[in-house]
């Protein structure tokens, strides 16, 4: 087992060559010590360097309306009249706890999504 630090892009390409041929590494062996530390190297050099942020509200919304074929008439029962869909939808008028609490409920949205900075 030679492993080295991940330090640049071409370092995490090399790591992912070699974690390839250790993924049927039978439990216990010296193999499948070595893809368990190559995956934490890993996964914190991505962690650092190519971090997955949350989702903006309104980003969130949008992908539940294409999952589920929602227009935006049907996002009145959560937010409110038409005028106020389209002003949430516009980035004119953040969400309120209320809409936050129904598009939840409904939708079935993350409040971990729904509540992240714009």
């Amino acid at each position: 087992m030679n492993i080295k630090p991940i330090r640049n892009d071409e370092d995490l390409r090399d790591a992912f060559k070699r974690l390839e041929p250790l993924y049927q590494a039978q439990e216990g062996s010296a193999e499948a010590d070595e893809m368990e530390i190559l995956v934490t190297l890993i996964e914190a050099y991505e962690n650092k360097h190519y971090p997955i942020n949350s989702a903006n509200p309104i980003e969130a919304i949008k992908f539940r309306m294409e999952q589920q074929g929602l227009s935006q008439k049907d996002l009145e029962p959560f937010i409110g009249s038409s005028g106020r869909v389209s002003e949430v939808l516009n980035h004119k008028r953040g969400l309120s706890l209320p809409m936050i609490k129904r598009l939840h409920d409904g939708l079935h949205i993350p409040y971990e999504s729904l509540l992240s900075a714009a």
